[in-house]
């Protein structure tokens, strides 16, 4: 090896090596080692519960130079306004007119012991289905005495163990939540601020579809190649779609039918994945879109592009932000109607259960066309 080569590879081990401060503060800016972002998207000040109540109103911004934008890592121009606040009325009767074949497409992957928890990852498990009363039960004459044959049963599993919603009150950024409310307010009793529960009449809208892996050619991304910017708008041109305001982004990579394919969901859950790059905070704050959906564990590429912090876009899109995503959608089916018919918006309806004061919902969403 020659020397120069030498001293580069040594240097750019020592670079490795050093320590770097997690959210390290640096002119303003909130970074996480080589990712920042200029204040504009910030944790917000304590706003009252109306957020919730589609308000839409707007907010002034601290201005921001030039020059600051030029340097910082794309984020700015932020808003304290709760993303499903940009669904308006007349969204939802134009999502309505979408409805043209009268097909309807389940988005959610059956919820069962063979589902994609294997990792264990912050203890999450696959549903444990049992049966508190059974047609054996009604046959034996067990349950005579009651006058009526019937089956019942129960389910344990975590709210986030399959297709699911991450409420506003699953991230913090240090010590606070979105709209400024204190972590403390999610406790062992649940959410007092941001469960999901309030979001129970408000996940109705337009649906788009942004296939990337047929758009790119083929069956499904590779983990850890990373989508940004560029590839959802040559996307969504691809597709003669457009991404409009308070839309429902629906994003496949094609990674959960690869698994589904070989029968191995592997480290489907907190491995290594395709996903949105860090850089994808400015585009989906500048759509103002309602909510963002993949078919993978966590949406951002993996491994991340920062050691600093896991789920460092997590950390900007829920907190400060203000999305609501939708995580581990089942797509097969609506993407080859899509590709079939050429058209991918639709209506999308996927409302959580309301279990008060949950920071997350399973979810049986649906695209209908």
């Amino acid at each position: 090896m020659k020397k120069s080569r030498m001293i580069f590879c040594l240097a750019v081990i020592a670079l490795m090596l050093q320590p770097v401060q997690l959210e390290a503060q640096q002119g303003g800016k909130i970074s996480f080692g080589n990712l920042s972002l200029i204040p504009g998207i910030e944790m917000q000040g304590i706003y009252d519960d109306n957020i919730y109540k589609g308000n839409g109103r707007e907010y002034a911004l601290p201005k921001t130079s030039k020059e600051e934008e030029k340097k910082a890592d794309l984020i700015t121009h932020a808003k304290p306004s709760f993303a499903l606040n940009y669904v308006m009325p007349d969204d939802i009767l134009k999502a309505a007119a979408l409805v043209r074949k009268g097909r309807a497409f389940s988005l959610g992957l059956d919820f069962n012991s063979d589902g994609p928890q294997r990792t264990g990852w912050g203890g999450r498990f696959n549903p444990i289905h049992t049966m508190l009363a059974t047609g054996t039960d009604a046959v034996a004459g067990t349950q005579d005495a009651g006058k009526i044959r019937y089956a019942d049963d129960m389910v344990s599993m975590p709210l986030q163990c399959g297709t699911q919603w991450d409420a506003l009150g699953h991230i913090f950024y240090k010590d606070k939540m979105w709209n400024g409310y204190d972590a403390r307010l999610v406790d062992s009793t649940g959410a007092k601020k941001n469960g999901i529960h309030k979001t129970r009449d408000r996940m109705v809208g337009r649906g788009v579809l942004l296939d990337i892996p047929r758009h790119l050619g083929g069956d499904y991304l590779e983990d850890g190649f990373g989508v940004g910017n560029a590839e959802l708008d040559a996307c969504a041109k691809a597709q003669g779609v457009e991404v409009r305001r308070g839309d429902f982004v629906i994003v496949r990579t094609g990674q959960m039918e690869h698994c589904l394919a070989k029968g191995d969901w592997g480290a489907y859950a907190a491995g290594d994945a395709p996903g949105l790059r860090f850089e994808t905070c400015e585009w989906i704050h500048k759509k103002e879109i309602a909510a963002i959906c993949f078919d993978t564990w966590g949406c951002e590429v993996r491994p991340n592009e920062s050691t600093e912090a896991f789920q460092p876009w997590h950390w900007i899109i829920i907190p400060m932000v203000g999305i609501t995503m939708g995580e581990i959608f089942y797509l097969k089916d609506l993407a080859d109607d899509c590709a079939a018919d050429k058209v991918y918006e639709f209506m999308f309806c996927g409302p959580p259960l309301p279990i008060t004061g949950a920071v997350g919902s399973p979810i049986n969403p649906m695209a209908i066309k």
